[in-house]
C-alpha cells in the first residue's frame, strides 16, 4: 500500500499542478473582466491563494519525488543519484530545466499570492487588474511546464541509481543561486503587472508608483544576491581564477539587473513628484521582457555555456512566443494609452530629479549595450554570417565607461533637493569626499608608472564610498540639529547609502582584481616550491581522499610568507557520474587579496611533478563584500518602507 501511494505521487503533482492552471486562468479573467466589482476582485485574490497553494504542493511533491530517488520520473532519473548527498537531491529538484521551471511557476503564483494579500491603499481597478494579469503571467509559464516542461513525466524502463546532477551544480552556492535568480527574474513579473494594470486603468500616479516600489526592489535585491553568488561560485569553483566573464548568460541576468536598478530610481521620481510615469511604465515592461529574454538564451540550446541547459530548441521557440505575447502585449498598451497617463511636474535642471534621469539613462544605455553585445552573434550566426565571439574586450570597452559616468554622479544625487537643487552646496558638502578620491588619482598614477585606466577606476570607488559615507554624516547632522533622537540615522539614508557603498567597494575590488592579477603555471613535485606574488609556495604531497559520491586528488601546500606559514589544498574530483573531473581550488585570503591555487593534470613523462596554476588576485573579496552591503541596502529599503506604510 505504501509502495502505491508513493507510486502516485507524481500523478498527484501534475493534477495539482493542472489545477494551478485553471484556478490561474479564472484569477486572470475574474481580475480584468470584473475590475470594478468589489466581490469579484476579492474572488479573484483568493483563486491567486488557491493557484499558489497548488504550485507549492506541486513543487514540495516534486522535491520529495528526489528525496525518495524514484527514478521512473524521467527528470529525477536524470538529475539525481542513489548515492547523493541530502542537499544535492533537494537541489536536483530545481537543478534542471523541468524542475526550474515548475519554480518558476510558484515564484510567480506565490507572489501574485501576496500581492492579493496587500491591498493597501490602490485602488479597486488597478489592484484586480494587477492580480489579473499576474494570473495570466502564471498561466504561461503553467502551460509552457505542462505540455512542455514536465517535470511529473514517467520514464520505462527506469534506471536503477539515476545519473546524477551536473558535478558542476554539487556546490551549496549553486544549491541558493537559481531560487534567488528565480525571485529576481520573477519578481519582475508584478512591476510588469503593476505596468500594464496602469496603462488599461489610464492612469499611473503617485500611489501606483508607491505600490511599484517594493516588489521592484525585492527583484532587484534579489537578483543582486544570485548574481553574486553564481559570480562567487564561479570564482572557486571553475578553477579559471576570475569572477566574471561576460559569459552570455552572466550577461542574460545582469541586463534586468540594470534595468531594475533604474527602475528603483525611477519609481521614486514618480512617487515623490509625480513625473516620468512614463518612463517608469516602460522600465516595467522592459525589465520583465529581458527577463524571459534570459530564460529563452538560458533554455533555447542556440548558447554553449557552463551555465546553460542545452534542451530542445522547440522549447525556445516557445518561451520566444511568450516573450512575443508579453512584450507585444506591453508595448501595444503603452503606444495605446501613454499619452493619457498622468503629467509631470516640472524641475530644474539642476535637482536631485534630474541626477535620477541621468542615473536612468546611463542604466538604460548599458543594458542596451550588453544587450547589442549578447544578441548580435546569435542574429550573425542566424542569418548565415558564420560564426563570431564577442568577447570581454567589447563589454570592458563600452560598459565599463558608461558605468564609470554613472558612478560620478551617484554621490552627487542625494545631496541635492527635491525640484530645484543648489550645485555648489553640494560640491562642498562633498569636498572630504572630493579630496580623498584625488589624492587616490594622484597616489595610484605614481605608484603604477602613470597607467591611466586603474587610477581612475580606483578613484570612482573611493569617491563613491566616500560620497556615501559624507551623505550619512550630512543627513545625521541635520537630524541633530533638529532634536530629532530617532532619527540619526534614517533607515531610508542608510539603506541609500550602503548601496552606493557598496557600488564603491565593488568597484574597488573590480578594479585591482583586474588590473593588478598576476598568473603563472608551473610544475610542482612534492617538496619543491616557487616563488609567487612575495609569497614561497611549496607542495607538500598528493594523496586520494573519498568523498560521498566522488573520489579526489588532493594536493597540499605550504605558503610562507613575512607573517608566518600557511596551509591549503586543492583538489580534482571525479564523479561517477560524469567522465570530466572538477576542480576545487585552495584560496588563501590575505590583506592584499587571494592566494588562489589550482592543480592540473599529472605532467607525462616525469616523476610525481604536477601541473599547478598560481594566481594572485588583489582585494578580490571586495567584489563580493560589495555585493552584500549592496543587497543589504536594498533589504533596508523595504524595512523602511514598510515601516512608514505601517505608520501610516
Amino acid at each position: 500500500m505504501e509502495g502505491r501511494r508513493q507510486a502516485m505521487i507524481a500523478e498527484i503533482g501534475a493534477f495539482v499542478a493542472a489545477l494551478a492552471l485553471a484556478l490561474s486562468l479564472a484569477q486572470g479573467g475574474l481580475g480584468l473582466a470584473y475590475a470594478n466589482s468589489e466581490a469579484r476582485a476579492a474572488a479573484a485574490a483568493a483563486l491567486a491563494q488557491a493557484a499558489a497553494l497548488c504550485c507549492a504542493i506541486a513543487f514540495a511533491l516534486l522535491i520529495t519525488l528526489f528525496l525518495q530517488s524514484d527514478f521512473t520520473v524521467a527528470v529525477v532519473a536524470a538529475n539525481s543519484h542513489i548515492d547523493k548527498p541530502l542537499i544535492y537531491k533537494i537541489a536536483g529538484a530545481w537543478g534542471n530545466h523541468e524542475g526550474s521551471m515548475l519554480l518558476w511557476c510558484f515564484v510567480s503564483a506565490l507572489f501574485g499570492a501576496i500581492f492579493a494579500s496587500v491591498r493597501g491603499k490602490q485602488s479597486l481597478g488597478l489592484w484586480s487588474r494587477t492580480i489579473g494579469v499576474q494570473g495570466l503571467v502564471t498561466v504561461g509559464a503553467l502551460i509552457y511546464t505542462l505540455f512542455l516542461s514536465n517535470p511529473f513525466a514517467r520514464l520505462d524502463p527506469a534506471p536503477f541509481v539515476g545519473s546524477g546532477l551536473n558535478p558542476l551544480l554539487q556546490d551549496p552556492a549553486l544549491a541558493v543561486h537559481p531560487p534567488l535568480l528565480y525571485m529576481g527574474y520573477v519578481g519582475m513579473s508584478v512591476p510588469f503587472s503593476l505596468a500594464l494594470a496602469a496603462l488599461i486603468e489610464g492612469r499611473a500616479d503617485q500611489a501606483w508608483a508607491r505600490a511599484l516600489r517594493p516588489w521592484t526592489l525585492i527583484a532587484w535585491t534579489c537578483l543582486t544576491l544570485g548574481i553574486g553568488l553564481g559570480s562567487y561560485w564561479a570564482y572557486y569553483e571553475l578553477g579559471w581564477g576570475g569572477w566574471w566573464f561576460w559569459d552570455p548568460v552572466e550577461n542574460a541576468s545582469f541586463m534586468p539587473w540594470l534595468v531594475a536598478a533604474a527602475l528603483v530610481h525611477s519609481a521614486i521620481v514618480t512617487e515623490r513628484r509625480g513625473s516620468l510615469a512614463s518612463w517608469t511604465i516602460l522600465l516595467a515592461i522592459m525589465g520583465f521582457g529581458l527577463a524571459l529574454l534570459g530564460t529563452f538564451l538560458v533554455r533555447s540550446g542556440v548558447l554553449t555555456s557552463v551555465h546553460a541547459f542545452a534542451v530542445d530548441p522547440k522549447r525556445g521557440i516557445a518561451v520566444l512566443i511568450l516573450l512575443g505575447v508579453a512584450l507585444g502585449a506591453g508595448f501595444g498598451l503603452y503606444a495605446w494609452r501613454a499619452p493619457k497617463l498622468a503629467q509631470p511636474s516640472g524641475f530644474a535642471a539642476v535637482s536631485r530629479e534630474s541626477m535620477l534621469v541621468w542615473n536612468n539613462f546611463g542604466l538604460a544605455v548599458a543594458a542596451g549595450v550588453v544587450l547589442i553585445g549578447t544578441i548580435y552573434p546569435l542574429l550573425v550566426e542566424a542569418l548565415g554570417g558564420g560564426l563570431i565571439s564577442v568577447g570581454p574586450p567589447f563589454f570592458n570597452a563600452t560598459v565599463a565607461p558608461l558605468l564609470a559616468m554613472l558612478f560620478l554622479l551617484l554621490p552627487l544625487g542625494p545631496m541635492l533637493t527635491w525640484r530645484v537643487g543648489d550645485i555648489r552646496g553640494a560640491l562642498l558638502k562633498l569636498v572630504p569626499a572630493i579630496v580623498l578620491a584625488l589624492i587616490t588619482l594622484i597616489a595610484t598614477l605614481v605608484l603604477t608608472q602613470w597607467r591611466a585606466a586603474p587610477a581612475l577606476g580606483l578613484m570612482l570607488g573611493v569617491w563613491l564610498v566616500a560620497g556615501g559615507l559624507r551623505y550619512v554624516w550630512t543627513r545625521s547632522n541635520v537630524a541633530r540639529e533638529a532634536f530629532c533622537q530617532d532619527c540619526y540615522s534614517p533607515l531610508a539614508v542608510w539603506s541609500m547609502s550602503l548601496a552606493h557603498i557598496g557600488a564603491g567597494v565593488l568597484t574597488l575590488g573590480a578594479v585591482a582584481e583586474t588590473a593588478f592579477r598576476t598568473e603563472t603555471a608551473v610544475a610542482l613535485a612534492p617538496g619543491e616550491g616557487v616563488a609567487f606574488a612575495g609569497r614561497r609556495v611549496t607542495l607538500l604531497d598528493v594523496g586520494s581522499t573519498e568523498g560521498p559520491n566522488y573520489s579526489a586528488t588532493r594536493a597540499n601546500f605550504r605558503v610562507d610568507q613575512t607573517n608566518g606559514a600557511s596551509s591549503v589544498s586543492a583538489e580534482r574530483r571525479y564523479f561517477t557520474t560524469s567522465p570530466m573531473p572538477t576542480t576545487e581550488v585552495g584560496i588563501l585570503s590575505g590583506f592584499d587579496g587571494d592566494l588562489y591555487l589550482a592543480l592540473g593534470e599529472q605532467v607525462r613523462g616525469s616523476e610525481g611533478a604536477w601541473t599547478v596554476r598560481l594566481y594572485h588576485n588583489p582585494l578580490v573579496q571586495f567584489i563580493f563584500i560589495g555585493v552584500i552591503l549592496m543587497a543589504l541596502g536594498g533589504a533596508l529599503s523595504l524595512v523602511s518602507l514598510a515601516r512608514k506604510r505601517a505608520a501610516a
